[in-house]
């Protein structure tokens, strides 16, 4: 199989460590395979991905220099807080005078709690910048040892704008052979407590993933992979192995981030919820206009700068296991089968219950109330009654589904607890199905509120081995639309190996202008080559939220120059209609296709809205653009459109502009703006001045050929 390129994605689970090996060129899966986690090797989870590097190579007889590229999403740093495995940390304050007064109260940090009572140590000193020498940052560095901290943070108000201190601090714990980080290393926002704590948690992952990401990049070097290592970030995207020894907090939640960003690979969404069903928990997240939803994430309860995947966790899943209480079923999960040890009740022949199955009730773990139901079989064998079971039992799962099991089984098991509470068996795992889909629409509902979604165009699409087990039944009783991702048990591992390489820089900025604009254009530019995107690749998109006054720079790009942008073809007119009207709530011929350019498809519609008793009518105008594979990118009532050459910016563009701002006697409020050309998408809507937005565009257009044809839209 030489000649051709590869990509090789690893997922490192807390159970299992997945690859996925896939064609450069043509995107298909070529092969997936599945391993035990090395947790307890004397190499740690590194022994893992390089042993299963070597069998999907081996056994698909792929050279290594035919691997263009290799990455791996991992639970690590999400591990090591969870379980409290983290190193203490001194933070080192600086100021002086009114500023020193308050730095030295702002990066003050407290112990921060973790999960199940534990906390990540802290420990501060302060050092008066007016009196900073390396021999006074040496003897803070000595007292924070001595206090017991493994590693340091330097702090000081501003240096975002000027790190200077924190970098002299870093250079004498180098000196020293202690690992240190600078709050602007983080992030570049002012907030001086918030910054300092996001500083605090990666720091304090630092020594633990420089361990393994020292250990897995020899170990690729060895097997003759020619390819950088790259590792999966929170927000979807890669980073070279070089930025995870300087921030490994941006791998935190990586594992959830992978799932998704594989979805959005494969299936077509614009508006849906996406979930990622495992044995013990699932991980729900949302998709709006064919984007992933990113937020602040929190450690211990307290926000940080760490821009990730809003991702909420609950525990039900394929192996939740059944609880019973007053005779009737109380709850599904927390606990699973795995987690008791025992096997599923649907993954076994009817024989192997033995001669008389009996329903009984036990504790998982210590503390446990003993209502979790399981089926007692032969030799004193258990057997989980779950929710994979139910599933299979109703008729939920496809013959050739992952999570397919014996439905024999399943009803003999569930008819046993169907006897006990008085119903039968079908009516016992609609009981258990109804209840878990309550609990998982719960947080479904508030996020389609928080992310105003439109419940009409929603698809549930599930993801992970059991997306079937949960998504179609709570898609039927919830009235919505929902598919299974495709090669939905590896689509993590498939995230991993298709992810692109992304940056963000985000600075405090009040009204930045074109100078600030352009500094963190070539900044972003930098840090995303320095990370492995190939610069002929990359694609900025610049944010202004004037409301947090956060000038905010998105960067993406690939390894290598990718000649597919995707695996899925363009979508025909008739069906890119046909989606546009379901986004906006139109029939098929009450909307039309308004203009093209590129990758890009305008429709617009109306629809007559009666008021006032059926006296009053008013027509309400509704766009809709979707890019060639029917993704609805941006959907908008009462919006205005525009095509115009690159040429025509300055004049016809300057005139729709114009005639879309609202004008007061307090000032001009200029439109929200998107604009499309080729394969990008513009998003202009923070801009606050005429000459923000105009700068911003010109940036944007510098190479682009005078008659290309823009599509502008703008609304109030």
């Amino acid at each position: 199989m030489t000649g051709k390129k590869y990509r090789i994605g690893i997922d490192v689970g807390g159970t299992f460590t997945d690859a996925a090996v896939i064609d450069n060129d043509s995107f298909e899966l070529i092969a997936k395979k599945k391993i035990p986690t090395t947790h307890h090797h004397p190499s740690g989870v590194a022994h893992g991905i390089i042993t299963i590097i070597h069998q999907v190579l081996e056994e698909n007889g792929i050279l290594p220099q035919d691997v263009s590229f290799i990455a791996h999403g991992t639970t690590q740093a999400t591990n090591a807080l969870l379980e409290g495995d983290v190193a203490k940390v001194g933070i080192l304050a600086m100021g002086s005078g009114l500023e020193g007064k308050t730095a030295r109260k702002e990066a003050n940090i407290l112990d921060i709690p973790l999960a199940d009572g534990k906390f990540l140590h802290t420990f501060n000193a302060f050092v008066d910048t007016r009196q900073l020498t390396d021999e006074s940052i040496r003897a803070a560095i000595v007292e924070l040892r001595q206090q017991g901290a493994e590693v340091i943070v330097a702090s000081e108000a501003y240096s975002v704008d000027d790190p200077t201190n924190e970098l002299r601090v870093m250079a004498v714990a180098a000196e020293m052979g202690i690992s240190a980080t600078g709050g602007h290393e983080i992030t570049q926002l002012y907030g001086l407590k918030t910054r300092t704590r996001t500083a605090v948690v990666n720091a304090s992952l630092i020594p633990r993933m420089l361990e393994t990401a020292n250990m897995t990049e020899q170990a690729i070097k060895e097997a003759g992979i020619g390819s950088q290592l790259m590792i999966m970030r929170c927000d979807g995207g890669v980073m070279s192995i070089d930025e995870v020894r300087k921030r490994p907090i941006l791998t935190m939640l990586s594992g959830l981030a992978a799932g998704v960003a594989g979805a959005l690979m494969y299936e077509k969404v614009s508006d849906g919820i996406f979930f990622e069903v495992g044995g013990t928990s699932v991980d729900i997240s949302v998709i709006k206009n064919g984007k992933v939803m990113i937020q602040n994430a929190q450690v211990g309860g307290h926000r940080t700068y760490l821009r990730s995947l809003d991702v909420r966790t609950l525990a039900v899943a394929g192996g939740s296991m059944i609880m019973v209480d007053n005779g009737n079923i109380s709850m599904v999960g927390p606990r699973s089968a795995h987690i008791a040890g025992c096997e599923y009740e649907c993954f076994i022949t009817e024989a192997a219950f033995g001669p008389q199955p009996a329903l009984a009730f036990i504790s998982p773990r210590p503390g446990d109330p003993q209502t979790y139901a399981v089926i007692t079989g032969g030799q004193g064998k258990r057997y989980a009654l779950t929710l994979a079971g139910a599933a299979n039992l109703l008729g939920y799962i496809p013959a050739d589904d992952y999570a397919a099991g014996n439905v024999g089984s399943a009803r003999l098991a569930w008819q046993l607890l169907g006897d006990h509470l008085g119903i039968s068996a079908d009516q016992a795992a609609r009981q258990a199905l109804d209840i878990a889909i309550d609990k998982v629409m719960g947080v479904v509902d508030e996020m389609i509120s928080e992310y105003k979604l439109e419940r009409h165009f929603i698809t549930l699409v599930g993801g992970g081995g059991s997306g079937c087990v949960l998504v179609p039944a709570m898609a039927e009783k919830a009235g919505m639309k929902h598919k299974n991702a495709l090669n939905a048990p590896f689509i993590s591992t498939i995230g991993v190996g298709m992810a692109m390489v992304r940056e963000m820089i985000e600075k405090s900025v009040v009204n930045p202008g074109e100078a600030e604009i352009r500094l963190i254009r070539a900044e972003i530019m930098e840090r995303i080559v320095k990370s492995g995107a190939n610069e002929a690749t990359v694609d900025i998109n610049i944010e202004i939220d004037k409301q947090k006054n956060v000038l905010r720079a998105i960067a993406t790009g690939a390894t290598e120059l990718r000649q597919k942008e995707s695996i899925n073809e363009t979508l025909p007119a008739d069906k890119l209609q046909q989606i546009a009207a379901e986004s906006v709530n139109l029939t098929a011929d009450a909307i039309r296709p308004a203009c093209q350019t590129g990758r890009w498809h305008l429709f617009e519609g109306t629809r007559e809205e009666k008021r006032f008793f059926g006296l009053l009518t008013k027509k309400k105008r509704s766009l809709s653009m979707l890019d060639r594979e029917g993704v609805v990118r941006l959907k908008k009532e009462n919006a205005n459109w525009l095509v115009c050459t690159r040429q025509q910016i300055a004049t016809d563009f300057a005139e729709f502009l114009d005639d879309n701002t609202r004008y007061s006697e307090a000032n001009a409020a200029i439109p929200k703006t998107f604009l499309f050309w080729k394969e990008k998408m513009l998003d202009l809507s923070g801009t606050q001045t005429k000459e923000q937005l105009l700068s911003l565009i010109e940036m944007e257009l510098d190479v682009v050929e005078q008659q290309q044809p823009v599509i502008a839209v703008a609304w109030q």
